[in-house]
């Protein structure tokens, strides 16, 4: 039977040389399951169950999404929530650049001119390097204590992709559906 949803998201893909950044903070802590290295990607907007017949449409509408291209720092760790038991590790984009904040609005925009619902909570953008489903508190503030200074390569964001995300035993699956260039 086919679905009537799709779980989707939109990120940005990170470049080889990030991806082994990210890849090195990996160490075995107990509660802790990091992203494989495939999944790992700047998440930009969530959007949750879309309606399959709302799906074309939204593609069409995000193809004409234009932000200029940026250099975009990866660069600092936290954790969600804060100070408490962790449920996720990140990276972050320390500062950020403006035109990611431009990119989500204007996705924010095409979601609600396609009548779609858009969660109003504060954008942080970043990137889930793990779950942390049994993690401890004084784990989680050792871990990012040992890699405060972390740093990766900017990296140059020239497009920006629909994902579809499927909920697994093993965690989530992430399968691109479409990549958008920012400028044409």
């Amino acid at each position: 039977m086919p679905r009537s949803t799709e779980r989707l998201f939109v990120a940005l893909a990170l470049p080889d040389p990030v991806r082994s950044a990210l890849v090195a903070l990996t160490q075995s802590l107990p509660g802790v399951t990091w992203t494989p290295p495939a999944q790992l990607h700047l998440t930009v907007r969530f959007l949750g169950d879309v309606p399959v017949p709302q799906i074309e449409p939204l593609v069409a509408r995000f193809a004409t999404v234009r932000v200029e291209p940026f250099l975009l720092p990866v660069e600092g760790l936290g954790a969600f929530p804060p100070k408490r038991p962790p449920r996720v590790l990140w990276a972050g984009v320390g500062s950020g650049h403006p035109r990611l904040h431009q990119l989500r609005q204007r996705l924010d925009d095409t979601m609600l001119a396609a009548g779609l619902d858009v969660d109003l909570r504060t954008f942080h953008p970043h990137v889930t390097l793990a779950l942390c489903p049994g993690a401890t508190a004084a784990t989680a503030q050792r871990w990012l204590h040992i890699h405060r200074a972390f740093t990766a390569p900017p990296f140059r964001v020239e497009s920006f992709a629909l994902f579809a995300s499927e909920l697994k035993t093993g965690g989530a699956v992430h399968t691109l559906r479409q990549n958008f260039l920012l400028e044409k």
